[in-house]
């Protein structure tokens, strides 16, 4: 990607807003150069390897798992001896409203955090009902394959999608126990708040991210 591009997702925004920020800077921007920018905590690409409790790298497609009961994050398992003298840890609620585009977490009644998302479209609509969240993996590889993003019928014409920032579903994958079907980022920020996803629910690279900080496997998702 270059480097408006990087820019644009560093400080929440697309590059278009740039462009009205910065007119006739943004294609000819180069190292040293000032810009005006939305005030905003920069989101660093960096940090996502940070991020608990998302998996590590992680080469198989993460919209092509399986789901298993009781599954966890990768790095769930290594943390768990660490914190088996915490209090055990309250599960949240994530609902998602489909009729305004927005996810709200719950601890128990209290809204602790708000994003604006894309749900699916009107031909391949986001499943309504309740689910759980049943894997969590950083820098997902993405299994792109038409017929199934279509019609939901998988086809052996299929091609895997490598990690990145360019990558269809961003830099986080929050899979659901539904196969397929996931909460995850977005190479395209500019597409949040419409109904244009392949019915996953899709958010900016920059609140994925802070909403995996607030979750876990096994977390109560509600569609409707």
């Amino acid at each position: 990607r270059d480097t408006a591009d990087a820019i644009a997702e560093k400080f929440h925004s697309d590059v278009h807003l740039l462009e009205q920020l910065n007119p006739g800077k943004m294609k000819t921007v180069k190292a040293g150069d000032q810009l005006m920018v939305p005030n905003v905590e920069p989101f660093e690409l960096g940090s996502v390897k940070e991020i608990k409790p998302g998996s590590e790298l992680n080469a198989q497609p993460a919209n092509d798992v399986e789901y298993q009961p009781g599954a966890q994050s990768e790095n769930a398992a290594e943390n768990k001896q660490s914190k088996k003298d915490e209090a055990p840890s309250v599960p949240v609620a994530i609902k998602i409203d489909s009729k305004t585009n927005m996810l709200g977490v719950f601890d128990g009644d209290k809204l602790v955090a708000a994003y604006p998302v894309t749900i699916g479209s009107a031909q391949t609509a986001s499943p309504i009902g309740e689910w759980k969240v049943s894997r969590i993996t950083k820098m997902p590889t993405f299994r792109y394959d038409k017929e199934m993003l279509q019609h939901g019928r998988r086809s052996g014409n299929f091609h895997l999608l490598p990690p990145g920032p360019r990558n269809p579903v961003g830099v986080m994958w929050i899979a659901l126990n539904k196969k397929g079907i996931g909460i995850h980022g977005t190479n395209s920020p500019d597409s949040i708040g419409r109904a244009a996803s392949h019915g996953c629910i899709r958010l900016a690279n920059w609140d994925v991210v802070r909403l995996a900080t607030k979750i876990k496997p096994g977390d109560n998702v509600s569609i409707h």
